[in-house]
């Protein structure tokens, strides 16, 4: 009881905060906005001093999130990747949120150095600089190792060494508890959610929230994208220190190049940004296509250029940051790689049938409807360059049709969404006339060759017969099962019949109770509740 009091109290709470902010039922969206939600934030704002007043919805959002602490920021990113849930307006909004917050102090950054390795700083470091970068979960410096037992693998080489926040590993298990507690009362009470299935948003949330708190997970992540990639000539992923990394420390070789933020110092080194635009876009596709494991937070202060050499090596891009990463099965990767190549030839009927075959469509619907329907949407923007094309209209007329074919968005594709659409306005902002189908040709075009070519039709086979011949070797194993099963089922017949909990009657029971839908902003607002932090709000 306490904690479902505690989790309600945070609710109300950021409510009151959102409605304060005028981002609760706010002005730019009124014809959206429910009657009694806007009734709710009018008489919530008439409680406090109301701020931001004039400002732009992107103002009053990036100034309010703060006041609700890094939860609330990174449930703010992962709404900015659903527009079919809160309108391409406030998605556009919410993505260009910037994750920052100010640093904590040298001696707090220090303490955890030491208490890390169980040494002193002396021992540790030549010099550790105050931080030069700083985000809700933990901030970097720019170090010099000391010359010793670290000598061989780094010498005096600078690192970048990037530290936990004091106490954030609290503040988020609370926060996810939170998230889960709104989610399981929104499936429960709004039947129009579960298409959008929040319990299993949040779950991609704490996912990636286990990964950023953990930072040898995050030095894992780099060891393995550079493991892939090691290949590529135009991709940089720096090499972890691992004698310097911990839980709450990680340590990388040091990356010099220009950050995509700023475009005339690219222009002023001589770097072509339509290259760099490509590489950028080819080199996401890759990893995600090819490798099934991609960086997933590529907005432009992860990304910087690395001039051509004056021995000869090309333009490359460097990414850091590998506390957000994606992973697509195989599966996931031949439907990604098929819809894509369908669009590109504009092979309609194609990607309808990628659809119908993974699952995402009802069968109950012909394909050729589908593949019409994904027609009126590809027709109007092929060939167009990306000023020509407004993604906001084109990604809500999407997730409109999903919706019309009772289609269930993929929890497993959420973040590969969210960073496309990251990534095309990173190569959108170096180059204003890319062009999102060209650049992605080539990637797909090889992709399908060699997933879908002669030699992969050999490894499928090869993998069936793998799969076939573990299933016969657990054959005896679970008719042993099924054999138990069924005597427990008699068992259980014959002392008076079959039982459903009483807890599990009610749920059954609440599941048909017929309910309407208060709309997509009510949506909106139960799934930002569910970021409460009650103790940051400043009044």
């Amino acid at each position: 009881m306490t904690s479902s009091l505690s989790n309600a109290a945070r609710l109300v709470r950021t409510l009151f905060v959102l409605a304060r902010y005028d981002v609760l039922a706010p002005k730019e969206l009124t014809a959206e906005v429910p009657k009694g939600l806007k009734s709710l934030s009018a008489f919530l704002r008439l409680l406090s001093w109301r701020a931001g007043r004039g400002a732009a919805l992107e103002a009053r959002l990036a100034e309010a999130l703060p006041k609700l602490g890094p939860s609330y920021i990174k449930i703010g990113q992962l709404l900015a990747a659903r527009p079919d849930l809160v309108g391409p307006e406030l998605a556009g909004a919410l993505s260009v949120l910037q994750d920052k917050l100010p640093p904590f102090e040298m001696a707090e950054a220090e303490a955890a150095l030491e208490a890390a390795f169980g040494k002193p700083m002396s021992a540790l470091f030549e010099r550790l600089d105050a931080p030069f970068a700083a985000a809700s979960v933990a901030q970097v410096h720019r170090g010099w190792l000391k010359d010793t037992e670290d000598a061989e693998e780094a010498g005096a080489r600078p690192v970048a060494v990037k530290i936990l926040r004091p106490g954030i590993r609290r503040i988020f298990q609370r926060d996810i508890d939170t998230f889960f507690w709104g989610a399981t009362w929104l499936e429960r009470l709004v039947p129009s959610a579960r298409r959008l299935e929040p319990l299993k948003l949040v779950g991609v949330l704490a996912q990636s929230m286990r990964m950023e708190l953990d930072l040898r997970l995050e030095g894992a992540a780099a060891s393995e994208l550079l493991e892939n990639t090691r290949g590529d000539g135009d991709l940089i992923v720096p090499q972890v220190i691992w004698p310097r990394t911990a839980e709450r420390v990680l340590t990388t070789e040091w990356i010099e190049g220009i950050p995509l933020t700023d475009n005339p110092a690219l222009d002023a080194a001589g770097i072509d940004r339509r290259e760099l635009s490509l590489i950028v876009i080819r080199s996401f596709l890759t990893q995600a296509l090819r490798d099934g494991y991609f960086h997933a937070d590529m907005h432009q202060g992860n990304l910087f250029a690395v001039p051509p050499s004056a021995d000869g090596a090309p333009l490359k891009l460097a990414v850091v940051d590998f506390g957000i990463m994606g992973r697509l099965s195989r599966e996931s990767r031949v439907y990604l790689g098929d819809i894509l190549m369908g669009f590109i030839l504009q092979d309609y009927l194609r990607v309808a049938r990628a659809h119908f075959d993974a699952g995402y469509v009802s069968a109950d619907f012909p394909v050729e409807d589908f593949a019409q329907a994904l027609r009126a949407i590809g027709e109007p923007v092929f060939g167009q360059l990306a000023r020509d094309i407004s993604m906001a209209k084109l990604l809500m007329q999407l997730f409109q049709t999903t919706e019309t074919f009772n289609m269930h968005l993929q929890p497993q594709l959420v973040l590969l969404q969210k960073t496309m659409m990251v990534v095309e306005g990173v190569a959108r902002a170096l180059d204003r006339d890319h062009d999102m189908w060209d650049a992605a040709r080539p990637v797909v075009e090889r992709f399908i060759e060699e997933m879908m070519g002669p030699e992969a039709m050999v490894e499928n086979v090869a993998r069936g017969a793998q799969t076939l011949g573990r299933i016969v070797a657990r054959a005896p194993e679970s008719l042993e099962r099924l054999e138990r099963a069924g005597e427990l089922l008699a068992q259980m017949t014959e002392e008076g019949g079959l039982r459903l909990h009483p807890d599990t009657a009610r749920e059954m029971a609440e599941m048909q109770r017929p309910s309407n839908s208060p709309g997509r902003w009510a949506l909106v607002v139960a799934l930002a509740a569910l970021a409460a932090v009650v103790w940051q709000v400043v009044f």
